[in-house]
């Protein structure tokens, strides 16, 4: 018992410490230090709190003379020291995402939106938001539930989010979860984004899709060419606007974010419907996979080659070389045409992710940038860990904030608020307005 102390406050400033330290060549247990990381680094506040009651209620219990207490003690300072610059890290992620929109879009970027619309926007965070990491539900957003799209059983379903209050012609944003492409589920990812912008007025799709190693990839990103037309074809029935779909999606979803961006009509993804449009209006991919092939040699994680071909393409690169490029962004970024008729892209991506390295997006961004004939958005964000915007945080408090003006401004830019039951006459009078700012 009187070690009991000593093996909490250790195993604090290891999480502390997995938060804050940079770590990724260490094998399979790179998964084990990316899921705690994230936790200690996203919950930071709260872990201090919890952490200074329990020791109040030992010293309250046992009193300070126990052994280890001062040992303990020390560990915890440590640990705390440690998460206070990981809270400092997420509640700075404003200064990025603002730096990122404006050198991107320009200073006055939010210059095209309504008056009605920016009002919407929000520049400051809100502890009421973030001390409650895992409160998702809103009252303004109603769902319905497990509509079928493809006839995959469960893996064939997906979820809308709706505003309570009726409308017509709402821009829809299409949630493609990550997981691996192995896990994942409809209900389990961009809670906090899709709340965010369904209290906007926007309508929100969560897909579920046919997951390895039961189905080998293509069938992943083959079930998001199917739940787009879907999309198109029924989400006027719940209010959406089947001419303005932006896509989203972390890790294996923002892979398969990406490749929607870059890809429609590739009629290898598209059998049985080929006839069908799926271009997006836009793509918001968050810490996404940019290449099955490693080609540039930045990975260096051996295991997660062989994992991606035994275990999700089930196929090696000599047999099905073209599976493989397909399926790597990076690939289709230099093909004649693509990136030129490519949507506008939102790119964020954390320095501190064990699991997809900030190095191969950098380039991604670098070599995808100039090809554009939109502007590129990449948010690099100090200290993120992989899956950081999965519950609330500063950090994903910024990214909301942030996410919410790059969607708005992608709606504007593309002509999509010119809708009576938008838009007012002193709305479509005074564009140039200040961003109002909610305390």
């Amino acid at each position: 018992m009187d070690y009991f102390f000593v093996v909490v406050a250790a195993l604090s400033a290891l999480g502390a410490v997995m938060a804050v330290l940079q770590v990724r060549s260490i094998g399979w247990a790179v998964w084990i230090w990316f899921g705690v990381g994230m936790v200690n680094g996203e919950l930071a506040a709260g872990l201090i709190g919890a952490q200074l009651v329990f020791i109040v209620l030992w010293i309250a219990a046992l009193g300070v003379d126990t052994a280890g207490f001062a040992l303990g003690l020390s560990l915890f300072i440590g640990a705390w020291m440690l998460l206070g610059i990981a809270l400092r890290d997420g509640l700075d992620a404003g200064c990025a995402f603002s730096r990122a929109l404006t050198m991107a879009l320009g200073r006055d970027y939010l210059a095209a939106l309504p008056a009605s619309r920016r009002e919407k926007l929000q520049q400051h965070i809100h502890s009421r938001e973030w001390l409650r990491p895992f409160h998702f539900r809103r009252p303004g957003v109603r769902y319905v539930r497990d509509i079928a799209y493809t006839t995959a059983g469960k893996r064939g379903l997906l979820d809308i989010y709706l505003p309570v209050k009726p409308g017509t012609r709402r821009p829809v944003l299409l949630q493609v979860h990550g997981g691996a492409w192995m896990m994942g589920h409809k209900s389990e990812q961009a809670q906090p984004l899709l709340h965010r912008m369904v209290e906007m007025g926007w309508v929100g799709v969560s897909i579920n899709y046919r997951l390895a190693p039961r189905d080998a990839y293509p069938a992943q990103i083959v079930d998001v060419k199917k739940a787009i037309a879907w999309v198109k074809q029924n989400i006027a029935e719940h209010g959406g606007d089947p001419d303005f779909i932006a896509v989203t999606g972390g890790s294996a979803g923002g892979h398969l974010s990406l490749l929607v961006g870059l890809t429609p009509g590739h009629a290898d993804w598209q059998e049985g419907f080929e006839g069908v449009d799926t271009a997006v209006q836009g793509v918001l991919a968050m810490y996404p996979v940019v290449d099955l092939t490693n080609r540039h040699g930045i990975r260096q994680q051996d295991r997660m080659d062989s994992f991606i071909t035994r275990r999700i393409v089930q196929q090696t690169r000599e047999v099905v070389p073209h599976v493989f490029e397909d399926g790597s962004p990076s690939a289709w970024i230099h093909r004649e045409g693509v990136a030129v008729a490519a949507p506008p892209f939102c790119i964020v991506q954390g320095t501190h992710d064990s699991l997809v390295w900030v190095e191969e997006v950098r380039r991604f961004v670098a070599e995808l940038s100039p090809l554009t004939s939109h502007p590129l958005v990449y948010a690099e964000l100090p200290g993120a860990q992989h899956a950081f915007e999965i519950l609330h945080s500063p950090r994903t408090s910024h990214f909301l904030n942030a996410a919410a003006m790059w969607l708005e401004w992608l709606r504007a830019r593309q002509g999509h608020y010119d809708v009576p039951s938008e838009l007012t006459a002193e709305d479509k009078a005074s564009p140039a307005d200040e961003v109002a700012v909610h305390d």
